[in-house]
């Protein structure tokens, strides 16, 4: 973490890092020049040439493309030529913020929800400063309230009760917390899905003296961005459910990796840590919590596939992000080899409310058989793309009825269930309750609760071409299956697009399919290119006429 901080903090201030800037951390540290060079080549978000006065990125993925258009783009050029300013205007993989398509920001700053208008640029600019790092310091760290179920606190004075109840009773906090979360059906939220109370036990067990509690604030898959909600709103929560998951695992050290594009999203959750700090809850003489437990943010350099738990772990190491071979798993083997449970922020944040009110209150959440509460986002063709919280059991169409309808009272044409990774559905499947086993049982998977919707127009071969190409762009390449399989894949799709192939090479796809996901390391080569074979196999009508 110390070597790519310094990093970051140097093309901060100066807004890019030089051949010298690297030669004289290089002299100061004694790290060899090789090594600063491997993570500065790898990581997105460092520059090696001055940039210009702003870098306009806009996001080129599903949602975005979906909404953008070339009049929003002229706006925005028009604007940014008008105000005489130096600019780059770069594509770049999603933002985060998908329910603001086509999202744009400016020196990392989020701006122009929904539309590309004039005024929403120029205010952007004015409140910008020049480009001088990574993300700005004038995002509001004032929190937003919530109405969530999982927020059992109905004001700030009662936050953080469930924590400080438990150290001061006579209950064994660690033997409480497991059988609490393991009386419920709560998996990870992330979208592996393994039972949370099993992996604290497990962790737990472990007999090593140090620990580490990591919470995946690393969320950059297309249509992903619940878990961004969640700390804009209840940050509180996810500082209690990791405050618990140290005590009961025997941690001392805990740490909120978060993707740089979320700089507003990490202001408010810093102001938060140091809320609680100052209540005495965290640091060396907690005395809320009886225990030292700090925690500590980090903002990633880029990449999503440092969403990959052991990529994730190999950043906090100062190294190239790849994922690693497993097993061993993070909780045997993780940071720095030492024992490590890593939740996401949702799984997090559920935690207190749970070991709060009991598996019982839990289940009574959920619709009839199902257990539970989700929070879930949707975006695409609806009128308000959004964060809803919804009992486990709500179905998707209803779920859509939240998000105000799909836009123009088209009809749905196909949708995700699980966001970029998941596999396309007919609209006929819109009744499904959202739960984990039931999405499994018609064809494709919850995942991270990420629903995107498509109308009748879209033209879902292209749609699905866009996925498979962010997945392209994203593979670390560390493994030969993913690099070559993912680019081979994009070639033959746009090649059928273009009519330079006949339709029947699209067979070539399954064969390639089946390679990536026996031989890649991680998710991402495994699920590269499952989206864009289950819609073909879905949707065989949207394949291109031409080259037949």
């Amino acid at each position: 973490m110390k070597l790519l901080r310094q990093l970051m903090e140097q093309q901060h201030e100066r807004g890019y890092l030089s051949d010298e800037n690297l030669r004289e951390i290089s002299r100061n540290q004694k790290i060899p020049l090789y090594r600063l060079e491997e993570l500065v080549s790898f990581y997105p978000a460092f520059r090696r040439e001055a940039p210009k006065q702003f870098t306009i990125d806009v996001c080129r993925d599903a949602c975005c493309q979906m909404a953008e258009n070339s009049a929003s783009r002229q706006v925005l050029l028009n604007t940014l030529n008008q105000q005489n300013v130096d600019y780059e205007l770069r594509e770049v993989s999603c933002l985060g913020r998908c329910d603001a398509a086509p999202a744009v920001a400016v020196n990392d700053n989020p701006i122009a929800p929904r539309t590309l208008n004039d005024i929403e640029v120029k205010t952007a600019l004015g409140n910008t400063a020049p480009h001088n790092g990574s993300h700005g310091e004038s995002a509001d760290a004032s929190p937003l309230t919530s109405k969530w179920k999982s927020d059992l606190y109905q004001s700030i004075d009662e936050r953080y009760r469930v924590v400080k109840e438990l150290v001061g009773s006579e209950k064994d906090l660690s033997q409480t917390c497991i059988e609490l979360l393991k009386g419920t059906n709560l998996t990870g939220r992330g979208g592996a899905g393994f039972p949370t109370g099993l992996k604290w036990e497990l962790v737990t067990k472990e007999q090593a003296e140090t620990k580490y509690v990591i919470c995946n604030a690393d969320e950059s898959e297309p249509g992903t961005f619940k878990d961004r909600e969640i700390i804009r709103h209840a940050p509180h929560l996810i500082i209690e459910g990791m405050l618990l998951a140290g005590l009961t695992i025997g941690a001392e050290s805990g740490i909120i990796y978060i993707r740089h594009e979320y700089g507003p999203e990490e202001a408010i959750l810093k102001q938060a840590l140091e809320d609680a700090y100052k209540q005495g809850l965290l640091g060396e003489n907690a005395a809320e919590s009886g225990k030292r437990f700090e925690v500590e943010v980090f903002t990633s350099p880029g990449g999503y596939i440092l969403g990959e738990e052991t990529a994730l772990l190999e950043a906090l190491e100062d190294k190239r992000g790849e994922p690693r071979n497993k097993p061993p798993y993070p909780g045997q083997f993780g940071l720095w080899g030492k024992p490590t449970l890593i939740n996401n922020v949702e799984t997090f944040a559920v935690a207190p409310s749970i070991i709060g009110n009991g598996p019982q209150w839990w289940a009574d959440q959920g619709i009839g058989e199902f257990e539970g509460v989700k929070f879930v986002c949707i975006s695409g063709d609806v009128k308000s793309p959004g964060v809803f919280e919804v009992p486990m059991g709500t179905t998707f169409a209803t779920v859509i009825e939240m998000a105000g309808g799909v836009r123009d009272n088209k009809s749905v044409k196909a949708f995700l269930p699980g966001g970029a990774s998941s596999l396309f559905l007919k609209p006929e499947f819109l009744e499904t309750p959202i739960d984990f086993p039931a999405v499994k049982k018609v064809g494709s998977m919850l995942g991270t609760g990420a629903i995107m919707i498509f109308d009748e127009d879209r033209n879902l071969y292209d749609i699905a071409t866009n996925i498979t190409r962010f997945f392209r762009n994203e593979s670390c390449g560390k493994c030969v299956p993913c690099r070559v399989g993912s680019e081979k894949g994009v070639a033959i799709l746009e090649s059928v697009f273009n009519g330079e192939y006949a339709a029947s090479q699209l067979q070539v796809l399954d064969e390639l399919h089946e390679t990536l996901e026996e031989t890649s390391i991680c998710g991402l080569g495994q699920v590269a290119l499952a989206p864009v074979i289950s819609m073909l196999k879905q949707f065989p009508e949207e394949i291109p006429s031409h080259g037949n």
